[in-house]
Parts: C-alpha cells; sequence; structure tokens
C-alpha cells in the first residue's frame, strides 16, 4: 500500500518505520520538499498518490494542511493527532466529551473519508509494536465501511491489534485514552515502554 504521511516529526517518523517494516511505501508530504530526501513530495503530490494519507502533525496545524491538500477530496484520511494544549491544570484536551479533534477535522474537510486511530500510545511504540509479548491494542474509529477495512488491515501491519471502535464520534473516547497514556508514560513515572492490550476470558 501507498502511505502519505503529513508531518516529518517524532510520530511521523515512528510511524514510517512501523509502515515500511509492515511492506507499505511510504512519501512524506511536505510544503517545501527537500531535493535531498527522496521520500518527500509536496502535500498534493504526495497526497494524490496515496492509497490513505495520515496526519501526524501538531492538531492546530490541520487547517492549513487540509488546504494544501486540497481538502482530501475522496481520500482516506487518518488523523493520528490529538488536540492537547497547556491549561491551568497541566496539559490537557482542547475538545472533547461533545465533540473531538477527529470531527473537527472531519467537518474541515467534508468530502474526505476520516478515520481516528495511531493516536492512543506514544511514537515510541508507533515505530515498533512487535515488541511485547501481547500485541498493543489500537482502535480505530470512522464513518465508511470501505475504507475502515482498510485502515484495519494497515494498523494490523505495523503490529498492533486493530480494533474497530465504532463510528468517527468514537473519537471523543479516543483521544482521552490519548490523554491517559500521556498522563502515565509522559508525566506518571511509568516511560514510554508500555502499552495498553486487549485480553478476553479464555
Amino acid at each position: 500500500m501507498k502511505v502519505a504521511i503529513i508531518g516529518s516529526g517524532h510520530v511521523g517518523q515512528a510511524l514510517a518505520q512501523g509502515l515500511r517494516r509492515g511492506g507499505h511505501g511510504v512519501t512524506f508530504g511536505a510544503r517545501t520538499p527537500d531535493p535531498a530526501h527522496p521520500d518527500e513530495a509536496g502535500i498534493a503530490e504526495a497526497v494524490a498518490g496515496a492509497d490513505a494519507t495520515i496526519l501526524a502533525t501538531p492538531f492546530a496545524a490541520a487547517s492549513d494542511v487540509i488546504a494544501a491538500a486540497g481538502g482530501f477530496a475522496g481520500c482516506v484520511l487518518i488523523d493520528a493527532t490529538n488536540p492537547l494544549s497547556v491549561t491551568e491544570h497541566g496539559l490537557g484536551l482542547t475538545i472533547g466529551h461533545t465533540n473531538s479533534g477527529a470531527e473537527t477535522i472531519a467537518a474541515m474537510a467534508p468530502s474526505a473519508h476520516v478515520f481516528k486511530t495511531f493516536n492512543q500510545t506514544g511514537f515510541e511504540n508507533m515505530a515498533d509494536a512487535r515488541a511485547y509479548a501481547a500485541r498493543p491494542v489500537m482502535f480505530v474509529a470512522g464513518d465508511d465501511p470501505a475504507g475502515k477495512a482498510l485502515v484495519l488491515d494497515l494498523v494490523e501491519s505495523t503490529g498492533f491489534e486493530a480494533v474497530d471502535a465504532g463510528p468517527l464520534r468514537a473519537a471523543r473516547l479516543l483521544e482521552p485514552l490519548a490523554m491517559l497514556w500521556i498522563g502515565l508514560g509522559r508525566l506518571g513515572g511509568f516511560g514510554p515502554d508500555f502499552a495498553v492490550t486487549l485480553q478476553r476470558k479464555v
């Protein structure tokens, strides 16, 4: 599968590692592609050649990226962002409970097929989810059935157990789940080397 990643920070680079290990081709979409990096292209060009695009920028940059990509019309767009900001109580979500970052992005890109996933754990786990005895879980929320099958397969190929979490509005639950991981892993002493798994009775 050909995947475009918009955002070349920790999350984007980690996802590229996991996806390439899973056999996928990755192109980074950049405002100004660096000729020294053959895996970079302009945002519109990268998206046009992709089966799926992952938004791995800060949430605040989403509107600019959507404009640069022509609204992602007809595209499978995976929202890996979290709407974070520092509040009087520390790091928190700027959107939640009655809306989500993913739904906000979908409203800004109404012709795209938007899915929420790759946001619920640290980038260290996205780079190699196979490092655990039990596969970490990665929930997927979205409304388009055909696109969801593709996204679930993509998530599975990176080593996660991909679980359908329902419609895109379930992102209202997945973004707080990301905050739980951040709170434990970055602020609560767990460190980055832990992951959430889904277990069933035997």
